[in-house]
């Protein structure tokens, strides 16, 4: 009984580690919607160009930004959870909380270990979120802006400019009033015959409605002329003529379809194969089968070269016969020694189809050359995918034990200075991040060494930071710096005694 209450009583929660934890719940949460938000304004800076235009309804524009969100989570969590940790602990500093607490015994580690279990709960979220919800997001997000990007604008004619995204139609108005649906001097080309412009309408005024309901766009055109060439021709034989009909009229109504304006939703299924939609499972058994398959590539080699060698036919004994050959062997020392065995007529013969065989066998090669290449890199497209569902859940782990023990050490809370410190430990394991991801695309790296390179780089930092913290190290001491600065540059007899 005495060594089971020994065993669960670091991990019952005191007084002290509820407090801890509530002080670092709050900035949490605050700085990952922060963050969230930041992220989320970049996506819509890159892709205003696609949305813009558009004709995009709120809920279609929120269902993109919700999945795009979604998407920006394992770029957020890390950063909130170095950027609350070193607020958490730097306040306390600032407060002298933390003088009080190292004042009665209790360690700096001491204090980081209810927190520790939090962010481990965190990182336990963050490979569920990156090995379920991320993949189902990846696919909705890449789904939808698919369908957005391939949607056609909607209707926007401006002054003495023609309009042509009506298939078959070009449209030009002179003037627009300010309601934006009266127009004057309307030039209307229908070519929608396939003959060109053979059908021109022209009219003083007209009225523009647009029915988003029923996806139809009707002109209403006033005081107008019409002008259509007319082919005369009755028999397949007869000559081809035109005749041009002129008529006026009063009022006019031509009404457009606008179906191909409306945002049509594109199955999910044409993205489900890309490996950012997959989760581990399905990941582990794609590299599984590609590796069946470049088995099967490379025994193929072996399979095709046979009839091309005759010495793979041999068998043990009859290669051991060939180690002793005859003295007359001896003698050839060069190709043209074995073609002199030949009759002259069939050494051109011989030759050719040893070139032929050799062309085929260069060219069949680097056919499968490439063909092992593609399976090599769809490997460690796999790889990357599968060491990024964990990259992300240590990240939160490694960034917290740099968050924690720098914020002991500044003893500044507020989004000041920890700002500007997370920022930099975040920009160093952002960019080793990509570093490595891409180093490991174009194999410079391992897939393993690539994807966790970011961990490798701030795993070490965060020992040192920790080890400092737990010694009440003076590290960002401004003071320290300053006095070891003045023992170089003043010379100690001008020092005060």
């Amino acid at each position: 009984m005495k060594l089971a209450k020994k065993i669960i009583a670091p991990f019952i929660f005191q007084k002290l580690d509820w407090l801890l934890i509530k002080s670092f719940i709050g900035p949490f949460i605050l700085t990952f919607f922060i963050a969230l938000f930041v992220l989320v304004m970049q996506f819509l800076w890159k892709y205003v160009d696609d949305l813009v235009g558009k004709g995009l309804n709120t809920f279609v524009l929120f269902e993109l930004i919700f999945y795009a969100s979604a998407r920006l989570v394992p770029l957020a969590l890390p950063l909130a959870v170095l950027l609350s940790s070193i607020m958490t602990f730097g306040s306390l500093g600032e407060h002298f909380e933390l003088t009080a607490l190292k004042a009665s015994g209790i360690s700096v580690l001491r204090m980081m270990r209810p927190l520790i279990v939090v962010v481990c709960l965190i990182s336990v979220f963050a490979f569920i979120f990156s090995n379920y919800l991320l993949p189902f997001s990846n696919l909705k997000f890449q789904t939808l802006l698919y369908d957005i990007r391939n949607q056609k604008p909607t209707v926007a004619i401006k002054d003495g400019i023609f309009y042509n995204d009506i298939d078959g139609f070009n449209i030009r108005v002179d003037k627009k009033d300010p309601d934006g649906n009266t127009l004057h001097g309307i030039i209307l080309y229908d070519h929608s015959s396939g003959l060109g412009s053979d059908h021109v309408i022209y009219a003083e005024k007209g009225k523009l409605i647009q029915d988003e309901k029923n996806m139809a766009l009707t002109f209403f055109l006033e005081n107008g002329k019409q002008y259509k060439d007319v082919s005369t021709k009755k028999k397949p034989e007869d000559e081809e003529h035109y005749d041009l009909y002129y008529t006026k009229f009063k009022s006019w109504e031509k009404r457009f379809d606008l179906s191909k304006f409306k945002l049509s939703r594109s199955d999910d299924n044409y993205f489900r194969d890309l490996k950012q939609m997959m989760n581990l499972k399905q990941l582990m058994f794609e590299m599984d089968t590609v590796k069946a398959e470049k088995t099967k590539l490379e025994l193929s080699m072996e399979e095709y070269s046979k009839p091309y060698y005759a010495f793979s036919k041999f068998t043990k004994d009859s290669i051991q016969q060939l180690n002793t050959p005859s003295p007359l062997f001896h003698s050839f020392t060069s190709i043209n020694d074995w073609l002199s065995l030949l009759p002259k007529g069939e050494r051109k013969t011989v030759l050719e189809k040893a070139m032929n065989q050799s062309r085929n066998m260069k060219n069949y090669s680097d056919i499968l050359k490439n063909q092992i290449q593609f399976k090599n890199n769809e490997i460690i497209g796999d790889l990357i995918e599968i060491y990024r569902k964990f990259t992300l859940s240590i990240a939160c782990l490694v960034l917290f034990f740099i968050g924690a023990p720098l914020g002991s050490i500044i003893r500044q809370g507020g989004l000041g200075w920890p700002l500007a410190y997370s920022i930099v430990f975040f920009i160093v394991y952002h960019v080793t991040s990509i570093i490595g991801e891409k180093s490991a695309e174009k194999m410079a790296l391992s897939a393993f060494s690539g994807m966790w390179l970011s961990t490798f780089v701030l795993l070490p930092l965060g020992i040192f930071l920790t080890y400092k913290a737990a010694n009440d190290s003076a590290l960002f001491s401004k003071d320290k710096y300053v006095q070891f600065l003045n023992s170089i540059i003043v010379p100690s007899k001008w020092r005060k005694r």
